[in-house]
């Protein structure tokens, strides 16, 4: 059955929209997702409740996708230089850059929403973590240290999941914060290594361009220093062998994807950046266990 002209355009539409948010990758959901959770497991003390396990899963969503849009928005007129990004909506001319300004401001809006429904101190952390997704994508014109930015965006999720459960911001939720902004600053680069050759062309910086050859030993080293943060914080809290399990595999993959990336060949640091979801989740799944059969929360 053919679909009638207004049909297919509302589709081609929703289409756009979507390919702008990114809501059909999902690797940017999990990323933010599994330190998320991280952070309201040990909050909780265990399972956290589940309003707000639902209000923090559907803000990861709808921020990421909001961040999506603003970061298509700021490189709307480099993204045609550059292999990778040359089809997005923007670019090609499927959105403009008033739809995309209207659908950021209604995506964060209703992460707001959802926010509302936590406590007076997590709502006004969230400005905090709304100016972090604005800023990030015009850094690039700036620093060579944007990955930096976005490595505090991606972990603002965790202070406010202390904040939402009423618990202090000791020292263990800004260990889990920078736990995650070093870790978001390795796997960032080996997505800035993708578009090196074409960022270096056009004169958009990146930590891939700052560290040069030695950018797989400095993603070790970042690699290594999260998992000492994340060493540190299971020693304050007692957490035990699955734990720590978790942070073993995750060293497992973070070694994985440097053999994968030695190359630098394009394909090959995607799929290094990839891996990282899978990283973040043994963390999060040695994390929960332990609460559960060690703990018995």
């Amino acid at each position: 059955m053919h679909l009638q002209p207004s049909a297919t355009r509302l589709h081609d539409r929703l289409d756009a929209y979507i390919q702008l948010s990114r809501v059909n990758k999902p690797i940017g959901i999990y990323l933010l997702l599994w330190p998320t959770f991280w952070a309201l497991w040990i909050a909780a003390d265990g399972v956290p409740p589940l309003d707000i396990l639902l209000i923090f899963t559907a803000g990861v969503v709808l921020t990421r996708a909001g961040g999506c849009v603003i970061n298509d928005f700021a490189d709307r007129k480099v993204d045609g230089h550059v292999k990778r990004t040359a089809a997005r909506p923007l670019t090609s001319g499927r959105v403009s850059s008033r739809e995309a300004l209207v659908l950021f401001a209604v995506l964060m809006s209703l992460a707001f929403v959802l926010v509302l429904f936590t406590n007076s101190t997590t709502v006004k952390m969230s400005f905090g973590g709304l100016l972090l997704a604005f800023c990030y994508p015009f850094m690039k014109r700036y620093t060579h240290l944007p990955q930096v930015v976005l490595g505090a965006a991606f972990s603002w999720a965790i202070p406010m999941a202390f904040t939402a459960l009423e618990a202090d911001l000791v020292p263990n939720a800004w260990l889990l914060f920078l736990a995650n902004l070093l870790w978001t600053v390795a796997y960032d680069t080996y997505y800035a290594m993708v578009d090196r050759d074409d960022d270096l062309r056009i004169g958009v910086k990146s930590t891939a361009i700052l560290f040069g050859d030695a950018d797989l030993l400095i993603i070790g080293l970042l690699q290594g220093l999260s998992l000492l943060c994340l060493v540190m914080v299971g020693n304050n809290l007692g957490l035990g062998p699955y734990y720590y399990a978790g942070l073993a595999a995750a060293a497992g993959f973070f070694i994985y994807q440097s053999w994968m990336a030695r190359g630098r060949d394009r394909d090959a640091c995607f799929r290094a950046f990839l891996n990282n979801h899978y990283a973040g989740l043994v963390i999060f799944v040695g994390l929960a266990a332990d609460y559960s059969l060690v703990t018995g929360a």
